[in-house]
């Protein structure tokens, strides 16, 4: 049996969806598929290509750095979606969202390129994107759509750029991945839908951070480095991207859990991933894979956003493992009698 087209599988979205904003999501991405070739074509060019100047002067709305590279991605795709069901269209790169269809059924939120300090050490960089209904437009105060909970996206996914050009999508039945064939010209079908094995024995975190964390943090990753001898009775492996697509990549293709936790350092109290565009489309993706998403304690998907550009905590993957690490901060009484006689000790053996 041939392998399923992006395309075909889109068709059976619109064919099968009762729901018409599903019908609305399918175009879009359509469409986002596109403009995610044109962004690859130009990555390949690497520092050979203009649109990869050196940063610019300027930040974005949440501070970063800009490179034109990033704001060469946003308005890609931006003019990508100019002629879809897009009402509201708001971005990493943007201030505020652009209104772009004041009878469009839908809202996307990007971040065009995801990873882009990791730009010039060719690391895995990606664009990760949320599709949600909209809401409250009216009176030219677009936020309020962007300022609903994860759960209720219509549908989210991420490009990512690396040895092959893939599309991770979900529309709530299941976590599809995508491989762009240069030889079709189009994307294909290469996992049908991924399951996240509730247990593992790999974790992800920035372990140069670790004088930074709460203790309950400190006190998983030093059970875990224990291995065999801890109360783990496991050894793990420790990885770490810094590129948030490169790691969700690899959770969905053979399991784990990753940790960006909130730490003492100067801008860092309430985590460094942004809820609304980040956070949220990849704890989509990863529980319509089995796994789960927190803040460390919540439900990402249960969060309620304040402002457009919030920052989170933000642990996913194995569902066991992301439920532990919960634990680490809501039960301490199971965290460890640290003495002399006992020894340390975590939660209770897996």
């Amino acid at each position: 049996m041939a392998a399923c087209t992006l395309d075909a599988f889109l068709n059976t979205i619109t064919e099968t969806a009762a729901e018409p904003l599903r019908r609305d999501c399918a175009e879009i991405v359509r469409s986002l598929a596109v403009a995610a070739v044109k962004i690859r074509n130009t990555i390949n060019l690497g520092a050979l290509g203009e649109a990869f100047a050196a940063v610019r002067g300027t930040a974005n709305a949440d501070g970063d750095r800009q490179r034109d590279l990033d704001v060469f991605a946003d308005d890609v795709f931006l003019d990508a979606v100019r002629k879809t069901p897009v009402a509201l269209y708001v971005s990493e790169e943007l201030d505020n969202p652009v209104i772009l269809d004041r009878n469009g059924t839908l809202a996307i939120a990007l971040d065009p390129l995801d990873g882009s300090s990791n730009i010039d050490t060719n690391v895995s960089i990606g664009t990760i994107f949320s599709i949600s209904p909209v809401i409250g437009l009216v009176d030219d105060q677009p936020i309020a759509t962007f300022l609903q909970p994860g759960n209720r996206q219509i549908a989210a996914g991420f490009f990512i750029y690396g040895p092959q050009l893939s599309l991770v999508i979900s529309f709530g039945s299941g976590t599809h991945i995508f491989v762009f064939s240069s030889r079709l010209g189009t994307f294909v079908q290469g996992y049908e839908s991924r399951t996240i094995e509730r247990r593992t024995n790999e974790f992800a975190i920035n372990s140069a951070n670790y004088r930074h964390w709460e203790e309950p943090i400190q006190l998983y990753v030093d059970d875990c480095l224990k291995g065999t001898a801890g109360p783990r009775e496991k050894d793990f492996n420790m990885r770490w991207i810094a590129s948030l697509v490169a790691e969700a990549y690899r959770i969905l293709i053979r399991g784990g859990v990753f940790l960006y936790p909130a730490d003492a350092r100067n801008g860092y109290s309430h985590g460094r991933l942004r809820l609304v565009y980040e956070a949220n489309p990849i704890a989509f993706l990863i529980e319509q894979a089995g796994g789960a998403a927190s803040d460390t304690v919540n439900r990402i998907l249960d969060l309620q956003p304040v402002s457009l550009h919030q920052r989170t905590p933000f642990v996913f993957g194995a569902s066991k493992e992301v439920a532990r690490i919960a634990r680490y901060h809501t039960e301490p009484s199971f965290i460890a009698e640290r003495s002399p006689l006992f020894g340390q000790r975590g939660l209770f053996r897996a």
